[in-house]
């Protein structure tokens, strides 16, 4: 199994989801820059849509979109918890949270990543991530995870997106729910070894 990733891109969550899962994979670093694979393999021929993650199976079935790679691998590993029973309201639940994340979190980041994106259009982002982060706080409240008690790969997904607000100027210091969940999904082992793998920590 190959996940081809990006250090600190959205791909962080489904390696976050291998390694909490205990699965063995290839990590293939493809530059979200230049397209190419670390050999010079134009990665547009594997994805032609350029962008990460993407789950190459050992029989060459590949799965894009994280949110679609993270239930697969948690279903992989059912033992682990890291998503409930299929079919089950739990699951759609988590679902929910997938959806949320990749929508309202997310795609919300995206233009501050995009140097032609005016000021004035990143302050109206940057406020609706305010408000996002003002509910997730109020749900957080008496919770460990977002699902309760139980990590889940929806926690990984948030996790890996939150880690963007540093660094394009988004203050967490008024959600102590988010700051507090933040640091404990942080501070898991395997979440730790992934953040080292892709250089992102120490």
């Amino acid at each position: 199994m190959k996940l081809y990733y990006s250090p600190g891109a959205c791909s962080l969550s489904p390696h976050i989801a291998l390694r909490e899962a205990g699965i063995a994979f290839e990590p293939v670093l493809a530059s979200t820059k230049s397209h190419k694979l670390q050999d010079g393999t134009d990665y547009y021929g594997i994805n032609p849509l350029g962008y990460v993650p993407m789950l190459e199976l050992d029989d060459g079935t590949r799965l894009r979109e994280g949110p679609a790679i993270v239930q697969y691998i948690a279903d992989l590993a059912p033992t682990k918890n890291l998503a409930p029973a299929a079919g089950t309201l739990s699951r759609y639940r988590l679902q929910e949270w997938l959806t949320f994340i990749g929508t309202e979190i997310h795609k919300t980041y995206s233009p501050f990543f995009n140097p032609a994106m005016p000021d004035e259009a990143k302050a109206v982002f940057k406020s609706k991530l305010q408000s996002r982060y003002e509910w997730l706080d109020r749900e957080l409240a008496g919770k460990q995870y977002l699902m309760g008690e139980h990590f889940t790969v929806a926690d990984g997904y948030l996790f890996t997106v939150t880690n963007w607000a540093k660094p394009v100027g988004i203050d967490l210091s008024p959600y102590p729910n988010v700051q507090a969940w933040h640091a404990r999904v942080g501070a898991r082992p395997n979440v730790q070894e992934a953040l080292k793998a892709e250089g992102l920590s120490k």
